[in-house]
Parts: C-alpha cells; structure tokens; sequence
C-alpha cells in the first residue's frame, strides 16, 4: 500500500479540524472580469468539464468563439454543452519597490477579489533524482518559480518521498515555495546495470547471472511517485472553472513495465500509472513532466571503467534504462493533455509554453449522457465548426467505478457542513469577503502567540428584527496545520450579534472585525479560516501563512508588526485582543490603504537573548517612499537592564500622521539593533507595504 503523504494531509483539513473543534469551546468583492468564469468547487456525479485551446494556422490563440461553434462527442454520441466559457489570464508581474532588491510579500490576504490565477502543483521526484542531480532539479524548478510564475497564481510543492522539508501548501508567495524546494534532495537507487555489472564475474550463487538486488524496492518506489501523481490530481478534482497543471520534476520511473514476466511487479507499476492517467483525466489535471537531467544525463557511464564480459551489459544497457524512464515521463504528459521535457538543458521555451497552455482557454463543461460508474475510458472529441481552425484538448476521461458518497449529515455541533466544505477546498472561497492578518509574538514556552485580525465584509449580513433590537449571527472556524500537514491549534466561533439598528447599519457600512491567538510552534505554519453569515447562508474562506520564528535563538527576534488607523478605529470589534489593548489607541486593522487625514499606529515587540552583558538596543520606525527615500522615521534607545536577567520584550509603538505623504505606495520598516559589537551583534527588522491615497 501506498503510504499517505505529509502534503496530501495537510491540504485535506477536514479530520484535522474536527479534532480540533473537540478541543474548543463552540467591501463587496470585485467581479471576475467579464465573461470568466469564477472558481467552483462543487463537483456533480457526471460532470465533466474539458478545457480547449483554439488555433489558426499560424498556431495563435483564437478568441471570440461561442458555444455554438463548439461541438463535444463522448463515445461518438452529441452531448449538450452546459457551461461554457473563455479564459484568458494574464500574467500579473512582482511590482516591488524601486530601492529593494527582492518583493515585500504581504502581510495580509483578502478573498475580496475572485481568484483570477492559474493552479500548478510542483511534484519534486526524489524517488527517481539521484542525489548528485539534486542541484540540477532545484535550479529548473527555481526558474520555474522565480520567472514564470505570475504574481495572481497559486502553487504548491510536494515531494513523492514524503519529505517535510520539501513541501509547501499552495501559496502565492515565492519565497516559501522557493523554501520548500531548497529542501529537496533527490534519493534515486543506483542503476540496476551497475548492480548488476558489481557482480560479475561471480554472479550471485544459485542463479543464471547477475540480478538487480533492488528489484523490489524500484518497484515500491515506482508504485509511490505514481500514487502521489494520482492523489494531487484526485484533491486537485474539486477545482471547477480552471485548468490545472502538475509539473513533474523526474527522471522517469525506473522500473522496466515492458517484460512483466521477468520483472514481477510490471503489472503493479503499470496498473498504477494507468490509475494516475485516469485520475488526472476524472479531474482535468495536465501533467508536465521535466527531466532535470538536460543533455548530460548519462552521468553513469561514466562508472563503466571497461567493456565487460557479459555482452548483456554495458552502455547500451543504461541507455536502454534511461529510454524506458523518458517514455513513462512521455506517457504521463501525452496522456492528459501536457507535454515532456527531455533532453534539453534550456527550460525557457517550455516553462513559457506550460505558462501559455494555462493562460488562454476555452472552458467546456457537459453532463454525460452516459451515468455509467464502470471504470471504463470514454472517448471525448472536441471540434470547432469553423473551417481552418485546430483545437487541442484531452481524448477522454475514465468514469469512476465507486458509487458517489453520500452527502456528509449535518453536524449537531461544530463547523457547519458548508462551511467545512469551503475550508477543504485548495484554493479561497470568495462570497463573504474577508481580509486576515496574523503577528507573531513570543508566547509560554517555546510557542509564539499569534495575533489574528479577520475582518468581515457586513454588506452581506441578513439580520432579523426582535423589538428594539436586530439579530445575526456570525459562524467562524480556523485551523493552523504545520508543516507536515499536523493540525496545531484553531477551533470554531459563534459571534452573536444583538444590536441597535445603528450598530447595524456601521457592521453593514464597514464591516466587522474579530481578533483571535493561536499558539503554534516554532516554523511554517499554514492557516486557514472559513466565516458564514448565519442569516444570508453567504460564506467566504481566506488563506494565509505564518512564519512562527524561535524566539530563543537569535541575539535579536523581533515579532510581527500590528497595524491601527484612526479612520478604521470605528470599524465594530466582536472581541478585541486583551493584549494589545494597552499599546495600539485601537484595534489592530488589516486595511493597508489610508487617506492622508489619517493617522496610524504601529507595535512591535524586541525580544532580547543577550541580556547577560550590558548593552542598549536601538529600535528605529521609517516610513520610506517608493525610491527609498526615508519621508518619516522614529527612534528610541532601550537598555538591557529594562527587562532583566530572565530576558523579555521591548515594546516599540510609533505614530505616523499622514498629512505630510503624497499619494503613493510606502514601506513601514521596523528595526532593531544591538550596541554589542563582534559575533554577538544583532539585528532584526520587519517590513510591510501601504498605500496613501
């Protein structure tokens, strides 16, 4: 059997949520641009959705076709086109600032506009790299990430052998998947020529001649890189309305499935490769596969010191391997609808084509005549009644053979079954907008303490009258998963809303926020909440991830930066942080554009791990223009002393008026630095975008 993996689990949050829901007490979004369609979820028995891309002779895209050009065939027989639509993404670019040298990702992430991106799932094989091609892999899909990738996309990296280090849920920020796939190191077995060429000339006893001795763990080995192709396309199944890519970083299975009598398992690689297809094509999900071994893959040659004695063997052999290992790559990506990249050091034409097939499409969705769940392939061909015109889409799909799930029973308590839905599916729900934010501070323990905003979209609140008063409700969950997929902490909320018709009318006009702390350890963290009005049914899910750092460690650590404005103090709190009370004039806001009326505020805690010696630490604020220009700053000397032998926090607040700002984007730059001098220096510093308008 194969083994679950870390990133599988922690993309389906569902188990991990209930768990935690045991533990715990109980701006109008932006259209999708005009004729595409908005991310579903949702997915029908018989629903089958293809996407198809349209070219001239010349091999341009063709856009401004209609339905009635199209014409969908399954098995020879006309299906009716119920969904149709053009998809046509662009490609939005990193606007850093002009002074920095690398994008300030941001600290807050909002489901007020329809996600509009394109979905890779980059699966890293190190199963079949072999560990001296490791920075080979790492580079391409690097390059992938850092130069094609697009600022509205959303990606996620796993790895078959199940590696923690080398797994990133999906995200748009590419320093964390560039993290994730820095921690790939490839563990493919050396080639069976070579095993077998050890032995001679003293083949093992009792046998005809030499023998690989890791058969059967090629074909473990083989069987898992594919089941884990086969579960991200099966979890990738749930996303409706978009095309989805996994691009395969491999160097091919390596497993010999052409002579299944000599080699036992053939049978059961090749069942499971079939199985991967026929997932990839129930889900509508393209494989890509890259071989990151370029020209200069045939690196085990060079271990060949002489011709040996056994004809059988030698150069031709390993080339017969790598053969067999690109055409199970080639088979994976022709199959559903992508393309293999083999033999070639270059990776700017293909990145850019796998870039293209996701950018300009037409989506095709039918509900098949045929409600069969025989786990056979069904033809699908896809055609357009225009003369001159070629259309490319996949060949057909495989009907799945078990009887659909019974709708899940609604819970008695905890997170409502919609809202649990929305909460398991990989992308934001957009519905209820919601904009989050979660800072980091040093909590008991080793653990930070992490402070959530959520504020909430009321426009959309159903409220229902009782006497003087209006009733709501708000229903929220979240849940923290490290990084293997390990739900941390989170839990389910039920905000009660009694109010008075004009606190009503301020929720509806400005929304509501509500303030949360979670405790997590030290690392990644990826946290998702989910929030549903009670009243309209409406809900929205937003996603975010948290850096937790180890307080304890470096001289300087320095926590996340809380963000107060006087034009969103009147924005109704449902239940303000205690702890941030005292230093912010009012309740931390995720709003990140302000008028030049305005004034904010800002705190940070220091936290200082030297304290043995004496010293000061200097902490400055700088509010600095897009070309670097420092238009405000602010500073304070603190000394050791303050805070003692046992060490602690300095807490650093600044008020920046506005008034004096042109309209523009700014970054807010905390930081912090010790007066120690030498090897026991330290630094520490937070930065974070705004706009004045």
């Amino acid at each position: 059997m194969i083994r679950a993996r870390p990133f599988l689990a922690a993309l389906c949050c569902a188990l991990a949520l209930a768990a935690l829901e045991a533990q715990q007490p109980p701006t109008t979004p932006a259209p999708p641009p005009e004729g595409q369609p908005p991310v579903t979820f949702k997915v029908e028995v018989n629903y089958v959705e293809i996407d198809a891309a349209v070219t001239d002779a010349q091999g341009n895209f063709v856009r401004g076709l209609t339905k009635e050009d199209f014409e969908v065939l399954e098995g020879a027989k006309p299906q009716s086109i119920s969904v149709f639509s053009l998809v046509d993404i662009p490609v939005q670019k990193v606007d850093a600032p002009i002074f920095a040298t690398a994008p300030i990702e941001p600290d807050v992430r909002t489901n007020r506009r329809e996600f509009d991106g394109r979905v890779f799932v980059l699966v890293l094989d190190d199963l079949h790299t072999h560990p001296t091609r490791t920075p080979r892999l790492r580079a391409a899909a690097r390059q992938f990430v850092e130069r094609y990738l697009g600022a509205n996309d959303f990606a996620a990296v796993v790895t078959t052998g199940g590696s923690k280090t080398a797994s990133q849920n999906f995200t748009t920020s590419r320093r964390l998947l560039v993290r994730a796939i820095d921690g790939f190191m490839g563990q493919k077995l050396r080639s069976a020529t070579l095993e077998k060429l050890n032995q001679l000339p003293r083949p093992v006893p009792g046998m005809s001649g030499p023998t690989d001795p890791f058969t059967m763990e090629r074909a473990y080995k083989a069987r898992s890189s594919l089941g884990t192709l086969k579960g991200v396309a099966e979890f990738m199944a749930g996303i409706r309305g978009r095309r989805k890519a996994v691009v395969f970083f491999s160097e091919g299975i390596d497993y010999d499935i052409s002579n299944p009598i000599q080699n036992r398992d053939a049978t059961d690689v090749l069942y499971e490769m079939k199985q991967a297809v026929a997932e990839a094509g129930r889900s509508n999900v393209s494989f890509y596969a890259i071989d990151p071994r370029g020209l200069s893959g045939f690196d085990e040659a060079i271990e060949i010191s002489s011709l040996p004695e056994d004809n059988s063997l030698g150069v031709h052999t390993l080339q017969d391997e790598m053969r067999m290992a690109q055409d199970s790559l080639r088979m994976l990506a022709e199959e559903t609808g992508g393309f293999a990249a083999v033999n070639r050091n270059d990776y700017r034409e293909t990145f850019s084509r796998i870039i293209a097939d996701n950018s300009s499409y037409y989506v095709i969705g039918y509900y098949s005549s045929d409600t069969r769940r025989d786990n056979r392939f069904r033809d699908v061909v896809v055609r357009v009644r225009k003369p001159g015109l070629q259309v490319r889409a996949r060949r057909g799909y495989t009907s799945p053979r078990s009887r659909p799930a019974a709708p899940a029973s609604p819970a008695s308590s905890g997170t409502s079954p919609e809202l649990r839905e929305a909460l398991n599916s990989p992308l934001p729900v957009a519905g209820l907008g919601l904009t989050a934010s979660a800072a980091p501070f040093r909590g008991e323990g080793n653990k930070g303490s992490i402070a959530v905003t959520l504020e909430i979209d009321g426009s959309q609140f159903k409220f229902t009258e009782k006497g003087d008063r209006v009733i709501g409700a708000v229903e929220l969950s979240m849940v923290a998963f490290d990084a293997g997929g390990v739900g941390r902490d989170g839990g389910r909320d039920r905000v009660e809303l009694t109010l008075r018709p004009q606190t009503r009318d301020a929720i509806v006009s400005r929304g509501v926020r509500i303030t949360r702390r979670l405790q997590l350890a030290p690392g990644n963290c990826h946290l998702r909440i989910g929030a549903r009005d009670a009243g309209s049914a409406t809900l929205g899910t937003v996603m975010l991830d948290v850096d937790v750092p180890d307080f304890s460690k470096a001289p300087l650590v320095m926590s996340g930066v809380v963000l107060a404005a006087s034009g969103a103090a009147g924005v109704p709190t449902a239940r303000a942080d205690d702890e941030l009370k005292g230093v912010l004039p009012a309740p931390p806001t995720t709003v990140r554009e302000f008028a030049r009326s305005e004034e904010i505020a800002t705190f940070v805690e220091v936290y200082d791990n030297q304290v043995r010696t004496p010293h000061t630490v200097t902490i400055s604020t700088r509010v600095l223009a897009d070309d670097g220009t420092a238009v405000f700053q602010t500073s304070e000397e603190r000394r050791s002393e303050e805070i003692g032998a046992a060490g602690g926090g300095y807490g650093h607040a600044a008020r920046i008026p506005l008034k004096a700002l042109s309209a523009g984007r700014y970054v807010l730059r905390v930081e912090a630095r010790s007066s120690l001098g030498g090897d026991k220096a330290g630094t520490a510093m937070r930065e974070l975008e705004f706009r004045v308008r």
